[in-house]
This record gives C-alpha cells, sequence and structure tokens, in this order.
C-alpha cells in the first residue's frame, strides 16, 4: 500500500509518498481501506521529533483519525462488518491507503456524510466533548469562553456549546467572524485588536464567564484566570503560545473557588481513549446531519501532497479542518 513516511525529523519537505506493508490485523481490529484522513497539529508535532520519538507506539507511520471501508475484522470483534462505512481516532497510521482501527474507538459513519465530512469529526468533536462536557460541566444558560473558535477543536466546541445552550463568547481574527457567528458564536473577539479579557469583562458586567477552553498555554493563562466567574472552570487544551512565564493569580483561584483541568488525548490510555469516544458517540453522533452539527472543512488534499497539506496549517492558513484523500 501508498503511505506518507519520513526518514529524519523535519520541515513538511521530509514527507514522501512510498510503498510500505499493510497494518498486520489484531483480534481487536478493523481493518480499513482509507478513503480520508484528518489533519492534526499533533502530526506536526510528530514530523518535527516534538514527541521525542517517530511513533505513537501503534504505527511508524503519522496521522490520527480516519474515515473509510472495512475490510477485514478481528477475531473479537462486535458489531462491524465489511463493507460498513467507519471512522474514528486511531493511535497513528492514517496517512496510508489501509489503516487499523481498535473497534472501540471505530463509528459508524452517519449516512448524510461523505468520506471527507467524516475524517474531520472525531479528534476535533471528541476532544471538544471532553473539555466542554466531561470536564468543564457545561451546562445550559452558563457562558463559555473558546479560545480559537475558527479552529478544528474550536469550531467544534463553538457548535457543541451553542447546542448545548450555552452563552458562546470566541476569539477568532477577523477574517473568520461571520463562521464562526454561523457555528453558533454570540459575541466574536477579534484577539489581534482588541484584548479578550477586556471584552468579557464589558459583556459579563464584570462577572467573568463560567468556562474557559484554551489552546494558547502562557501568554493566556493569567488573563483566563482573571475572567472566570465564581466556580469558573478552565480547560487547557493546548499549548501553542508556549509555557514559559505562566503567572497564576492564586489569589483569585483562593477566593472564587476555581477549577483548573489539563487534557491532551494522546497521553490517555487506551480505556480512557474507549470511553471518551463512546461518550461522545452516545451523546452527538446522531446530531450530525443536514440540520445539525456539521465539521468545518477547509480544503482537501490528495495522500500524496501531505507535505502541501501540513504547510498550510503551519502558515497559519486554515479555518477549519484539513483533509486528506487516499
Amino acid at each position: 500500500m501508498k503511505a506518507i513516511t519520513f526518514d529524519q525529523f523535519g520541515p513538511a519537505e521530509v514527507l514522501t509518498l512510498t510503498e510500505v506493508a499493510e497494518p498486520v490485523l489484531r483480534p481487536q481490529d478493523l481493518l480499513v481501506r482509507t478513503r480520508a484522513a484528518g489533519v492534526n497539529r499533533a502530526d506536526l508535532t510528530h514530523r518535527r521529533g516534538g514527541y521525542g520519538r517517530p511513533d505513537f507506539g501503534d504505527s511508524t507511520l503519522m496521522g490520527l483519525e480516519i474515515a473509510g471501508d472495512v475490510i477485514a475484522v478481528g477475531a473479537e470483534v462486535s458489531g462491524y462488518k465489511v463493507g460498513d462505512r467507519v471512522m474514528g481516532i486511531v493511535g497513528g497510521g492514517a496517512y496510508a491507503e489501509v489503516a487499523r482501527i481498535d473497534y472501540r474507538m471505530a463509528m459508524p459513519i452517519p449516512d448524510s456524510l461523505n468520506y471527507v465530512q467524516a475524517a474531520a469529526i472525531t479528534e476535533v468533536f471528541v476532544t471538544a466533548n471532553e473539555a466542554l462536557v466531561n470536564l468543564g460541566k457545561l451546562q445550559a444558560g452558563e457562558t463559555v469562553l473558546i479560545h480559537a473558535g475558527a479552529g478544528g477543536v474550536g469550531g467544534a466546541a463553538v457548535q457543541l456549546a451553542h447546542a448545548i445552550g450555552a452563552t458562546v463568547i470566541t476569539t477568532a481574527q477577523a477574517s473568520a467572524h461571520q463562521l464562526v457567528r454561523r457555528m453558533g458564536a454570540d459575541y466574536v473577539i477579534d484577539y489581534v485588536h482588541e484584548d479578550f479579557a477586556t471584552v468579557v469583562d464589558s459583556l459579563t458586567e464584570k462577572r467573568g464567564v463560567d468556562l474557559i477552553l484554551d489552546f494558547i498555554g502562557a501568554p493566556y493563562f493569567e488573563r483566563n484566570v482573571n475572567a472566570l466567574n465564581f466556580g469558573g472552570r478552565l480547560v487547557q487544551i493546548g499549548i501553542m503560545g508556549g509555557i514559559e512565564n505562566a503567572k497564576i493569580p492564586l489569589d483569585r483561584l483562593l477566593y472564587r473557588h476555581l477549577q483548573i483541568f489539563g487534557t491532551v488525548m494522546k497521553s490517555r490510555s487506551q480505556e480512557v481513549k474507549h470511553a471518551m469516544s463512546q461518550r461522545f458517540r452516545e451523546r452527538w453522533l446522531s446530531e450530525f446531519g443536514k440540520e445539525g452539527l456539521a465539521p468545518i472543512i477547509d480544503s482537501v488534499y490528495p495522500l500524496a501532497e501531505a507535505a502541501a497539506a501540513h504547510q498550510r496549517m503551519e502558515e497559519g492558513l486554515n479555518v477549519g479542518k484539513i483533509v486528506l484523500t487516499a
């Protein structure tokens, strides 16, 4: 089969299309003819050597989410058969014509969705649900601040928070404001020209928000804590802005009874990942369709052009998900 490989860590140009052996089917696996694969920031980190090893433990190939057709079923699998359309998060190996997935991480593709749409769902929406609902405990009537609302996880979180019935404030560059409003944002802050903490103060009459989802890290940390209401929760999903010099106002943390959570899917145990996927599937999968939730697709590249897809993400040009087709 054809797959994207690289011989050394480095820039996008290290990615090449080569011929490799198909993955071995294990008892709890589905083998899937990959039709589409989502591109995630974790793939960029993987390619640069940020994880300190060339794989995620399950495959030497990169890529974390797939959509395609089942071509083989392991001996201990239940609920799936050859020919089923499935999507889901894999432990590496998505950038290939054939991938394997633990059947407990797989989900049926809703009839209303094509493969490209399906490949853009699981990584971002499972992560968003974990942050908003399982950790953040967002309730109808609460107010949430979602940073990077035009990004993959951010855009998914905006949609889920709107569906829950929360008031949604998000940060995004000016060119994406119309899009995030269509996804369900009630207020959009231009993070380039506005200070989000000042705007939140104004919008909430200085009460603060009940929940914040943040991908930036140190540059936002102190302002995030100061922007929380009594009993507020901060869920840290990423550290795109770095970790150095993060300041925490301990008096605010103490006297406002705040809670701070950190979450990253890659380092979770397989059992926890199963539970995360199942929580998302049970609550939200049926909501995808013409009138419901929908993945936001930025662009689609053939598998052979994975380097160009990575370059687009690295340059911050994408609004929504980048997808590869195999």
